[in-house]
């Protein structure tokens, strides 16, 4: 039951890091930090931080560096960090963290969608885990839109212990978007969600042939820290932009690099190969409630109805999406519930068995692929070695 629970551990830790890379994020760019530096910074930090992990841990594991592994991951390192990284923080630029937590919940829907056109996730709606999966989704999204778009009257809670005065004075110091600006900050924060959607496919595709998340993740980003580099020389033009001191840039650059790239994309790499693109990507409305509540510790923000629905909401919808997957994996009846017979190629795959060619220790993974005439996976009828 532990080692079950780790994934969804290490995503709840994700989303956490995630919140604190906003709320730093947002103070750097208020202060004139170049998007395109901070982001070059973010990628570069995190390959030099995952490169001596990577080594350490997969030196033995056997997989083979190809060509068409290196296109691979040349192509998550444009969706998955330069495109997506682009969009988002430019984006945060002319909006605020909480619209930008709440449009980035968009990205299950996507996310949904797109694996579920690539067979990579069954819609069953005659099954319990079918219509779990499918309602928690929309549960999800609804509560995580309810929070930006509706306040309602305040909740009466006590005083945060603590504040951060330099944030206060570094949003005093920064006008509120509005009008077009913020419109066009909405707009592309939601084209960053459509690239991090393609990620997690590509990603779930390449670790059926390259399933080393560390090294992958590692050569992506500094991939991705020479294309933003690139793009910063094309939109900074000024070698002056790339300068850091002893202040909020530099804390910021450091944060996002270690925890919000470094960390962060190998957990989720490792994640989307125990358990799938979507289950990955149900956990980002969770970052919405942490920065509500780090609103309220730390920059002593009002809590009101709203933002205690929503967040009851994208609770319940979680729970429901992982009670779906559940049902999936140790329950494989529940997917002939809808027809009775077996799906040639739509038929999920609940353990994948990988024997590592060197030393012949055999490993069970618990996954979500789609079985193919191509790669036809073994699997037990109890589901288990």
């Amino acid at each position: 039951m532990g080692k079950e629970c780790l994934p969804t551990v290490a995503m709840v830790l994700v989303q956490l890091g995630f919140a604190g890379m906003n709320v730093l994020s947002k103070l750097a760019l208020d202060t004139g930090m170049s998007p395109y530096v901070l982001i070059a910074y973010r990628n570069l930090i995190a390959g030099v931080f995952l490169a001596p992990g990577a080594y350490y841990f997969e030196r033995r594991s056997g997989m083979v560096i190809t060509k068409k592994v290196l296109t691979q991951i040349f192509f998550s390192s444009i969706f998955g960090a330069t495109l997506n990284q682009v969009l988002y923080f430019v984006g945060l630029k002319s909006t605020t963290p909480i619209v930008a937590c709440a449009l980035s919940n968009t990205l299950p829907a996507l996310t949904f969608v797109m694996a579920a056109v690539l067979k990579m996730e069954t819609v069953r709606l005659g099954t319990p885990s079918g219509q779990a999966k499918v309602l928690g989704t929309v549960v999800c999204v609804g509560g995580s839109m309810i929070m930006p778009f509706y306040k309602g009257s305040l909740l009466k809670v006590w005083a945060s212990p603590m504040h951060w005065r330099y944030a206060e004075h570094a949003t005093d110091a920064t006008a509120l978007p509005s009008g077009n600006a913020a419109i066009v900050g909405d707009v592309l924060i939601i084209l960053s969600c459509v690239a991090w959607a393609v990620w997690f496919i590509l990603q779930s595709k390449m670790s059926e042939r390259f399933s080393a998340p560390y090294t992958s993740t590692t050569i992506m980003s500094l991939m991705a820290g020479v294309q933003c580099a690139g793009v910063s020389a094309v939109m900074d033009r000024s070698v002056s932009a790339w300068k850091l001191g002893f202040d909020i840039r530099l804390y910021a650059a450091l944060y996002v690099g270690v925890v919000g790239s470094g960390i962060a994309f190998a957990v989720m790499s490792w994640c989307i190969q125990s358990r799938g693109p979507l289950f990955v990507s149900m956990f980002s409305p969770l970052m919405l409630v942490v920065v509500a509540v780090v609103g309220w510790a730390i920059l002593e923000e009002k809590i009101h109805v709203g933002s205690a629905i929503g967040s009851s909401l994208i609770v319940a919808g979680l729970y429901m999406v992982l009670w779906g997957k559940g049902r999936e994996m140790t329950g494989p009846s529940d997917l002939r519930d809808d027809g009775g017979g077996a799906a040639p190629e739509t038929m999920i795959v609940l353990e994948l068995n990988c024997k590592d060619a060197r030393n012949g220790n055999a490993a069970v993974l618990p996954v979500f692929r789609t079985t193919s005439p191509k790669h036809q996976l073994e699997t037990t009828p109890n589901g288990t070695d």
